[in-house]
């Protein structure tokens, strides 16, 4: 009799135990669905669709028109827009960097004879940064070690100078002037940018054609092109593909002043006191110096650049 009444009280127990929790399962469940229903017509809600993209008309880079009658062409052009007008975040940070590193480009590709359009292919190289890639590239431009050294670049462990933003990008013009002569295009010299001169030529040679949009290539070089057009497109309309922003939102050029110096600097940290600002600031403005100190045992002549006072608080 006892062990009924006990089992009888454990039954009781278990069946309170499971009301409660069966209780504390549903209500928030009901609250949910009550939510769902008051608030299915939210317009917030609603602010979340994806669109598809209208194609732009007369597509071209550097003048050459792109032939989007081609279904092919159509549909590479559209998943690149499609890709970097929906990667938000990436493409908003493009627009900021841009407003800050053009007009350094800008000046150098029309006195180097190079359409304004390339300073797409810098925004693509690296996004505008001091980029590092696995092969070993360096700089907004991506310059190879061997490439950077055979176009007259200083590159060792004391100075780097594919992170120097101006001369990087008079050898990428140079590099861009020559593959141009060689292919007759500027489409075709920005594939050969890529996948290298001599890459582009045999493609062009075991497929009899002599066009970028013509030729089969691997994903990345068969995407470059697009992704250029795409971000060009971006970057001039932004405002056509939800991009909201105000002058304040973009970052800028920090003035700066050039110090010459051509002897040894032992510790770039002093080096940088005596200007009122910190390594730090330094080595933003000059990233092409590798290391703590310059060597310059043959007192070659650097130009160091240093920021306009005020620029950043001062170090004291």
């Amino acid at each position: 009799m006892r062990i009924l009444k006990s089992a009888l009280i454990i039954v009781g127990l278990l069946t309170i135990v499971f009301v409660s929790v069966n209780a504390t399962q549903q209500a928030p469940n009901s609250k949910i669905q009550e939510y769902v229903k008051t608030n299915a017509n939210d317009r917030p809600v609603k602010d979340y669709n994806i669109y598809a993209l209208p194609m732009p008309e007369n597509i071209n880079f550097a003048g050459e028109e792109v032939p989007l009658d081609d279904p092919d062409i159509y549909e590479r052009m559209d998943r690149e827009l499609l890709v970097n007008t929906y990667w938000q975040s990436n493409a908003l940070l493009l627009i900021k960097r841009a407003n800050k590193y053009f007009p350094i480009i800008e000046p150098i590709l029309k006195e180097e004879g190079v359409p304004d359009d390339f300073k797409y292919l810098a925004v693509i190289e690296s996004g505008l940064t001091q980029a590092v890639s696995p092969a070993g590239a360096r700089g907004f431009w991506q310059i190879m070690k061997g490439t950077g050294r055979d176009y007259g670049l200083e590159i060792n462990d004391n100075v780097d100078e594919r992170y120097h933003i101006e001369k990087s990008t008079r050898v990428a013009a140079d590099y861009l002037k020559r593959s141009k002569a060689k292919f007759g295009s500027w489409t075709m010299a920005a594939a050969a940018y890529n996948a290298g001169n001599r890459g582009v030529e045999r493609q062009l040679e075991r497929q009899k054609v002599n066009d970028y949009y013509e030729l089969l290539l691997n994903t990345e070089t068969g995407r470059y092109m697009f992704r250029i057009l795409a971000l060009k497109e971006i970057l001039t309309n932004p405002e056509q593909y939800g991009f909201n922003f105000e002058e304040k939102h973009l970052y800028k050029n920090i003035p700066t002043r050039t110090v010459k110096v051509d002897t040894v600097v032992n510790d770039f940290a002093d080096f940088a006191k005596h200007f009122n600002i910190n390594y730090k600031i330094l080595k933003i403005h000059n990233p092409w110096l590798r290391e703590a100190h310059l060597n310059n045992a043959s007192r070659k002549e650097y130009e160091i650049k240093i920021p306009e006072e005020n620029s950043y608080t001062a170090v004291k």
